[in-house]
């Protein structure tokens, strides 16, 4: 196992990870997803549209886990914690809106906030906040027998 600290400071230097929600029949879902972390709240944010599986599955079972890859296959950060659902954003600049615009700004170049916002409204988009409760995951330098 590794230093919990380590862990956290991987999920922090990281931009990319996978997402497992909880489908209806108890099997997990796996979404491959981008996300802005907030060190201090330990919280991951994630732009994902309504009608998506992992926000249904959400709606219905909050709880979910974000694997974050290191720099090789023997080498991950898991975060496991409770979501919450900001939005849909149905109106430009409302809250849902404006945290989106934080979330895409952190990938992408400057965005036309007027643009933004339509295409927003337009998918149905929201964001997922994930509150990391706990993290656990292997932080090694090189793969085993390299």
């Amino acid at each position: 196992m590794a230093d919990e600290q380590k862990l956290w400071d991987l999920i922090a230097e990281r931009k990319e990870g996978v997402l497992a929600t909880i489908r209806r029949d108890g099997r997990p879902q796996l979404s491959n997803i981008l996300y802005v972390w907030d060190a201090e709240e330990r919280v991951a944010r994630i732009s994902t549209t309504a009608r998506r599986a992992k926000a249904r599955n959400l709606r219905r079972d909050p709880r979910a886990t974000l694997h974050v890859p290191g720099g090789h296959f023997w080498s991950f950060a898991v975060a496991d914690g409770d979501c919450e659902l900001i939005g849909p954003t149905t109106s430009p600049g409302d809250e849902a809106g404006r945290e989106l615009l934080s979330v895409h700004s952190a990938f992408y170049a400057e965005l036309d906030e007027e643009e933004f916002f339509k295409q927003m409204i337009d998918d149905e988009r929201l964001v997922v906040r994930l509150r990391a409760t706990h993290a656990y995951g292997v932080l090694v330098d090189r793969p085993p027998g390299s």
